[in-house]
């Protein structure tokens, strides 16, 4: 599926597209690194890739400029994951455009009369930009802190054992 921005949306001019499951890992690692992520190995990325609900992958004038990716159970809980936007193309509307997308997406999962929650942990100085689309810091006044925790696989001394 994809879709085209309309120029009442954007100043972009022609405006951009996305495209569902269709990023690649080295593509994905590129992305992260554009942004000064630590880029995961390709074959990791690979498996994050296949174990998502949907990757939405942003392109401009045929260049390869965003992505994101929705995990969760298609009913009470989707959870926005590595959300961005590379540098060169921030405050250019590419943000809003891919979150009203994933928005939409998340609707069309929902049957009539349903509710789900809508999940993410926010970039650094980024929140403001999540709050526009009504998102809430955590604590709030009826919910805790959002949390989390990396975890390191074993090392290759264990795998032998």
């Amino acid at each position: 599926m994809s879709k085209q921005l309309s120029a009442k949306d954007s100043v972009l001019g022609a405006g951009p597209m996305i495209e569902e499951n269709a990023l690649t890992a080295d593509q994905f690692c590129q992305l992260f690194s554009s942004v000064g992520w630590d880029a995961p190995p390709a074959p990791q990325a690979k498996v994050a890739l296949d174990n998502s609900m949907c990757v939405f992958s942003l392109h401009l004038d045929d260049s390869l400029v965003g992505m994101a990716r929705i995990l969760g159970d298609r009913s009470m809980s989707f959870y926005l994951k590595d959300f961005l936007i590379m540098p060169t193309h921030q405050g250019k509307g590419l943000g809003t455009f891919l979150m009203r997308y994933i928005e939409a997406y998340i609707r069309e999962q929902l049957p009539p009369g349903w509710a789900a929650s809508f999940e993410l942990i926010s970039s650094k100085d980024k929140e403001v930009f999540y709050e526009s689309f009504g998102f809430e810091r955590r604590p709030c006044e009826w919910d805790g802190a959002g949390m989390f925790k990396m975890i390191q696989g074993r090392s290759s001394d264990s795998d032998e054992a």
